[in-house]
C-alpha cells in the first residue's frame, strides 16, 4: 500500500500530526518503536506536563481538551483559565524560570489585548500518559494506522516518495515525517545537519526510599556542587555539572544515585531503595533545516534541549499543528507556492528561541558565585508586575507571533476566541481543519471571496460580543490570523491573503 504520509514515532507529536493529516483526508501510517508506549515516567509524580497557550488553543480548536480531561483521574489535572488572581487572592506560583517562581497575582493580563477569555486558558497541566492516550484514541477513531514495535531502521527517498524499512518490513509513503525523538533515525539517515551546544550537566529524576530523609531539604536547593529539588520525600530531581558525562553511559544503580545525591547535597544521606530513575542533560541542538526533499522533521527529532521549564512537548505539538495542514495541501496539489517551506521558516525561529531560553536557565543554575548573583537579580525582577508578566508571556507562549507581514498587529498571532452573538465561538469552527473567514459586518464582497475558496475556507457572518475593533478576520487552518480588517474591509487585501495561504481558488 502507498500511504500519503508515513510518520516515524508514535508519541504525542507524531499522533497529533497524524490526526491533522487525517482531518484533511490523507492516508497515514504511524510506526512506533516501543511495543508498549506506556511508562511510569509518563505518570505522576514525574509525568505531569504543563501545556502552553498555543498547545491549549490547538487542542481546543480540534476538540481534544475534553478528551484529555475525561482521562484524568477525577479531572484534577486540568487547570485551564487565566492564571491572573483576583484581588485579595493568596499568592500562588504560576510558573518558573530556572526554579525562580513568578506569582499569578503579579501577572498583568491587560498586556495581552488579543487574548479573549474562553474555554482555552493560558496554562494547563495534564499527565503525559493521558495526553498520549487521548491522541492515540482520536487517531485510531479517525482511521490512522498505528503499528507498535516497529522502529524505522532506514529509508530510501526518491522524487516520487519514500520507501521505509522498519522491523524487517517495508512501507511506502509519498512523504516521511520523523517524529522519532532526540536520537532520531530519520534525522540521522536523512542527512540533516544537527547543530548546537553540548551539555554542561547530567540531570537525574529519581524516586527513592531513604533511611534518613531529614538530612535533605525540601524545595529547590543550590549547593557548590549543583542543585537538587525535592518536591516531596523521596521524589527528587538533581543536576551535577559533569559535562553530561554519565547520561546513558551505564545503568542507574542505587549506589550511583546515592553517590551523586551525596556529592550534590553535601550530606551522607542513605538510600534504601531505588524505585524509579532516569537521566537527562542540557544538550541543546537543532536541525538547521526541517525538510530535505520528501522527508521532514518535527518535535524532538528537529530540536532537543533540557526539560527545564517544560517547553519541549509544547514546541513539538506546535510543529505538528503548523505542518499538518501545509503538508496536506501540498499532497492534495492545491498548495500555493512555498507553503510547505513556510513550515521551516516559521517554526525554526521558535525552536531557536526555546533553545536559548533553556540555555539561559542553565546559566542561572551553574554552581558559581556569578550565577548566584545573577539569580538574585532575576528574583527581584520576576517579583515585579512587569517581570512576572514577561516571564508568564514567554513560558506560556501567549504572544507567539509568526512574521507574516501585514500591517495589523494581530496578523501572525493566534486568533482570539471570539464569542459570536449566538454563543458560538471561533474555536468551534476550526474543528473541520479548514480556514475561517469571520465577517462581523456580513459584507457581500467578503462573502463572495469566501465562496471562491469554499472548499478550504468556512465563512461565518455575524457580530461578536467583543470584536476588538475589527470588521473581519481571515484565519488559517492552524488558527493563526492571516489577515485582519478594521473599518471598511479591504477586499483586495483579504483576497491577497487568501491566495497566499490557500492557493488558486480554481484548484479547489
Amino acid at each position: 500500500m502507498l500511504y500519503d504520509v508515513v510518520i516515524a514515532g508514535g508519541g504525542p507529536v507524531g499522533l497529533f500530526l497524524a490526526c491533522e493529516l487525517r482531518l484533511a483526508g490523507l492516508s497515514v501510517l504511524v510506526l512506533e518503536q516501543a511495543q508498549d508506549p506506556r511508562s511510569p515516567l509518563k505518570r505522576l509524580p514525574f509525568g505531569m506536563r504543563g501545556l502552553s497557550a498555543p498547545t491549549i488553543d490547538a487542542f481546543h480548536r480540534r476538540g481534544l481538551l475534553d478528551d484529555i480531561a475525561a482521562l484524568q483521574p477525577g479531572k484534577q489535572g486540568l487547570m485551564g483559565g487565566s492564571a491572573a488572581a483576583g484581588a485579595g487572592a493568596p499568592r500562588r506560583p504560576a510558573g518558573h524560570f530556572a526554579g525562580i517562581q513568578f506569582d499569578a497575582e503579579n501577572i498583568d493580563t491587560s498586556k495581552w489585548p488579543y487574548r479573549l477569555p474562553g474555554p482555552a486558558g493560558t496554562s494547563l497541566a495534564a499527565e503525559m500518559e493521558q495526553i498520549e492516550a487521548a491522541l492515540a484514541a482520536r487517531a485510531t477513531t479517525m482511521g490512522v494506522e498505528i503499528r507498535c514495535g516497529l522502529g524505522v531502521d532506514g529509508f530510501d527517498p526518491s522524487d516520487e516518495g519514500v520507501t521505509v524499512r522498519a522491523g524487517g518490513e517495508t512501507f511506502r509513503g509519498r512523504w516521511l515525517v520523523g517524529c522519532d525523538g532526540g536520537r532520531s533515525t530519520v534525522r540521522k539517515a536523512g542527512g540533516f545537519v544537527f547543530a548546537g551546544t553540548d551539555p554542561e550537566f547530567t540531570g537525574y529524576t529519581v524516586q527513592v526510599e531513604m533511611a534518613d530523609p531529614e538530612k535533605l531539604g525540601q524545595g529547590r536547593i543550590y549547593t557548590p556542587q549543583g542543585m537538587y529539588f525535592q518536591s516531596r520525600p523521596g521524589t527528587i530531581a538533581m543536576v551535577e555539572f559533569d559535562g553530561g558525562a554519565f547520561h546513558r553511559t551505564q545503568a542507574l544503580t542505587l549506589e550511583h544515585v546515592q553517590g551523586v545525591l551525596r556529592r550534590i547535597s553535601g550530606t551522607d544521606v542513605t538510600l534504601t531503595a531505588l524505585q524509579l530513575a532516569t537521566s537527562w542533560t542540557d544538550r541543546a541542538y537543532q536541525a538547521t533545516a526541517y525538510r530535505n526533499g520528501r522527508v521532514l522533521l518535527a518535535g524532538d527529532a528537529a530540536h532537543i534541549h533540557s526539560p527545564l521549564g517544560g517547553q519541549g512537548l509544547n514546541l513539538g505539538l506546535g510543529d505538528a499543528m503548523n505542518l499538518g495542514w501545509k503538508l496536506a495541501a501540498t499532497i492534495r496539489g492545491d498548495a500555493p507556492a512555498g507553503l510547505l517551506d513556510s513550515y521551516g521558516s516559521e517554526r525554526h525561529p521558535v525552536g531557536a528561541q526555546i533553545l536559548d531560553w533553556s540555555r539561559a536557565q542553565v546559566a542561572l543554575m551553574r554552581p558559581s558565585p556569578h550565577s548566584r548573583a545573577l539569580e538574585a537579580i532575576i528574583r527581584d525582577l520576576i517579583d515585579t508586575r512587569d517581570g512576572a508578566t514577561y516571564f508568564a508571556d514567554r513560558v506560556w507562549g501567549v504572544s507567539l507571533r509568526y512574521d507574516l507581514g501585514g500591517s495589523h498587529p494581530l496578523v501572525g498571532r493566534s486568533a482570539p476566541d471570539f464569542e459570536l452573538a449566538d454563543g458560538t465561538r471561533l474555536g468551534e469552527f476550526l474543528r473541520t481543519g479548514k480556514g475561517l473567514l469571520l465577517d462581523f459586518d456580513a459584507g457581500r464582497p467578503l462573502q463572495a471571496l469566501a465562496e471562491r475558496w469554499s472548499r478550504r475556507i468556512t465563512y461565518i457572518a455575524g457580530d461578536a460580543r467583543d470584536r476588538l475593533g475589527l470588521s473581519a478576520v481571515l484565519v488559517r487552518p492552524d488558527g493563526i490570523v492571516a489577515w485582519a480588517g478594521e473599518g471598511v474591509p479591504q477586499h483586495e487585501e483579504a483576497a491577497q491573503a487568501a491566495s497566499r495561504w490557500f492557493g488558486n481558488p480554481e484548484a479547489a
